[in-house]
C-alpha cells in the first residue's frame, strides 16, 4: 500500500507552497489547510518526490515512504 503526505492541520498555515510545488495535483487547500484529496494520484506517481514535505516552512507535512536502494549483484 503505498503511502499518503501526512498532513499536521495544526502545524498548518494554508500558504499553499504544497499545493504550488505537488506534481501529481494532490494537494489542495481546503478551509486554509493542505488536504490530500487525490489519493490515487499520489499512488500512482512513481517519483515519491516528497517535494510538499521539503517546501512545508512548518514542517507541517510528512512523508513516510521507506526508499530502498538495492545494490546489483554481480556474478563471479
Amino acid at each position: 500500500m503505498v503511502q499518503m503526505p501526512i498532513i499536521d492541520a495544526s502545524k498548518c498555515n494554508g500558504c499553499g507552497l504544497c499545493v504550488g510545488i505537488c506534481k501529481c495535483g494532490v494537494l489542495v487547500l481546503i478551509e486554509n489547510k493542505a488536504t490530500v484529496i487525490k489519493k490515487e494520484g499520489c499512488a500512482e506517481c512513481t517519483r515519491w518526490c516528497t517535494l510538499c514535505e521539503d517546501i512545508c516552512p512548518n514542517e507541517a507535512i510528512r512523508c513516510p515512504f521507506e526508499i530502498i536502494i538495492e545494490e546489483e549483484q554481480r556474478s563471479v
